[in-house]
C-alpha cells in the first residue's frame, strides 16, 4: 500500500494550512457567534482530539482509498469505468459521486447508534469554530476508511482525483466549521452551491431537528435533493452542542477519548426538558 503522495504532502497540506490560518484570524476579527467557553481551553482540548484523529486520517484513510482507486483501475471496476464517458467528464462525474457518498456517511454516522457514540465526540463541542473542524474521535475517522474506500471503489474514481478531492473536502470542512461572519447576502447566494458557516451553525445546534439536517460537506444539493436542508434559523437562535452533555468538565482529551464505550444518554438537557422550536417556514432562506 502507497503512504507517500507527494501532491497531498507538498502541495495539498501547505494550502491546507495557509487556508487554516486565515481562516483562524478572520474568525478572530470577525465572529459569526458568541463564544460561551475560553478560546485556550478549547483549543487545547480539541487538539488533544485532533492529535490522534489526524494521523488516522493521512497514514489510514487516505492510502485506503488511494489503493482501492488502483484497484478499481487496474480491473477495470466502477460505475466511471462502466460509463464510456469521456476523461473529463468522468473526473466531473466522480467529484460530485464522492462528494454524495459523503453525505450520505455523514447522515449514517446519525442515524446508526454505533457510529453516533463516535460522531458524538464532535457534537459536544459546546462552542463551533476551525478547531472543531479537527476534533473527531479516531474511532470515527477508522471506521470512516472501509465505507469510503468501498465508495472510491464503487465508483471508479481515478487515484489522482481521490487526493484532489480530499484536499478541497478538508478545506470546505475547515471553511464551514469556522466562526467566520460573511457578508450576509453573499453567504446568502453561496448556501445555493456550497457549504457555509451559518448552514452548518444550524446542523450543531442542540434542537434535533436541526442537527438532522444539512449534512452536506462541500455541496449544498445534496441536501437540497434529499429535504434534509434548513436554513431558516438565526445563528443568534443558536445553541451549539449535544444538550444532555452541556458540562465543561466532561471535555477532556480523557472523557472525550472514553465517552463512546459508556452508554449514551438521551436527547434531552440536565432539568431532562428536550429542545425544540416551532416549525418555521419557509426552511430553505437562510437567516442573518
Amino acid at each position: 500500500m502507497k503512504f507517500r503522495f507527494p501532491f497531498f504532502d507538498s502541495i495539498g497540506m501547505p494550502l491546507l494550512c495557509a487556508a487554516a490560518i486565515a481562516l483562524f484570524l478572520f474568525e478572530s476579527k470577525r465572529p459569526l457567534r458568541k463564544r460561551i467557553r475560553p478560546k485556550l481551553e478549547r483549543l487545547q482540548q480539541n487538539a488533544s482530539v485532533a492529535a490522534t484523529a489526524l494521523p488516522a486520517l493521512r497514514l489510514l484513510l487516505l492510502p485506503c482509498m488511494y489503493a482501492a482507486a488502483q484497484k478499481a483501475a487496474k480491473y477495470r471496476f466502477g460505475l466511471l469505468h462502466w460509463s464510456g464517458l469521456p476523461l473529463w467528464a468522468r473526473h466531473i462525474a466522480g467529484f460530485l459521486l464522492l462528494d454524495y457518498t459523503n453525505y450520505l456517511w455523514h447522515v449514517l454516522l446519525h442515524k446508526s447508534d454505533l457510529l453516533w457514540r463516535f460522531h458524538n465526540v464532535h457534537h459536544m463541542d459546546l462552542d463551533l469554530d476551525l478547531s472543531t473542524a479537527w476534533r473527531f474521535h479516531i474511532g470515527e475517522n477508522i471506521a470512516s476508511a472501509p465505507y469510503r474506500s468501498a465508495a472510491v471503489a464503487f465508483i471508479g474514481a481515478p487515484a489522482s482525483l481521490v487526493l484532489f478531492y480530499e484536499v478541497i473536502f478538508e478545506g470546505c470542512a475547515a471553511f464551514h466549521h469556522s466562526n467566520m461572519r460573511l457578508p450576509f447576502k453573499t453567504e446568502q447566494k453561496l448556501s445555493h452551491v456550497i457549504v457555509t458557516p451559518r448552514m452548518h451553525g444550524i446542523h450543531h445546534s442542540i434542537v434535533a431537528r436541526e442537527t438532522n439536517s444539512n449534512f452536506s460537506v462541500i455541496f449544498s444539493w445534496w441536501d437540497r435533493l434529499h429535504k434534509s436542508l434548513m436554513l431558516h434559523v438565526s445563528q443568534d437562535e443558536v445553541t451549539i452542542g449535544v444538550p444532555a452533555y452541556r458540562d465543561p468538565a466532561e471535555q477532556t482529551a480523557f472523557k472525550l477519548f472514553t465517552m463512546p464505550f459508556y452508554k449514551q444518554r438521551a436527547w434531552r438537557l440536565p432539568d431532562g426538558t428536550e429542545p425544540k422550536r416551532e416549525e418555521r417556514y419557509p426552511s430553505h432562506k437562510l437567516c442573518p
